[in-house]
């Protein structure tokens, strides 16, 4: 039997009735998909493919612990997964109060608009950075879940509305306040961020 031609859904089942190389299969057929998030997300590679390997652990446990309900929406879960773990890594980078580049969102080193910059520039921009990063992280957990999503994991309000499966609308909603939020923050604590 042709396994491309196989669902996830058919898959599944043949994991579930004892055939383990099943979740293999799946695993390598959305590999590139998940590991192509992860890494957007954390921006380090090798970090990206440690989450991958965590993510796929948690999968294979879950599925054990019989915590998935078939929906037809098997990778939109894994994603989930990921997008969990993710969350989780930079929760632990908080708490060891290290600033990184993946913390700013992006690699500084690599950005060609500050080549030309001068030290107190990318001192000036590296604390902006993390100025937003601490007001969003002040956020109402649904807010701070988009707002991380589209601004730092560069996804379509779409894919946001799949993967936190709810409308776009309600997407589009939790982004305005967030953004309405944020604005009363930085006016609050006066801070400048330009």
């Amino acid at each position: 039997m042709n396994l491309k031609k196989l669902s996830d859904k058919q898959l599944l089942n043949n994991y579930f009735q004892g055939d383990e190389s099943a979740i293999s299969d799946l695993i390598e057929r959305h590999r590139k998909r998940v590991c192509d998030y992860i890494n957007m997300m954390v921006k380090n590679r090798d970090v990206a493919d440690d989450i991958f390997q965590e993510t796929f652990i948690k999968v294979v446990r879950f599925l054990r612990e019989g915590r998935y309900t078939e929906s037809g929406r098997f990778l939109s879960w894994v994603l989930r997964i990921a997008h969990n773990q993710v969350i989780d890594y930079f929760r632990q980078q908080k708490q060891q109060n290290q600033v990184t580049e993946t913390d700013a969102g992006y690699d500084i080193l690599n950005n060609r608009n500050l080549s030309e910059a001068n030290v107190e520039d990318k001192l000036v921009l590296s604390q902006i950075q993390d100025d937003v990063r601490r007001l969003v992280d002040h956020l109402p957990e649904e807010q701070k879940e988009v707002v991380m999503m589209r601004y730092f994991g560069g996804l379509s309000f779409k894919e946001i509305a799949e993967q936190t499966d709810v409308s776009i609308n309600t997407a589009l909603g939790r982004m305005r306040y967030a953004l309405i939020n944020l604005r009363k923050m930085v006016q609050e604590k006066q801070l400048i961020l330009s």
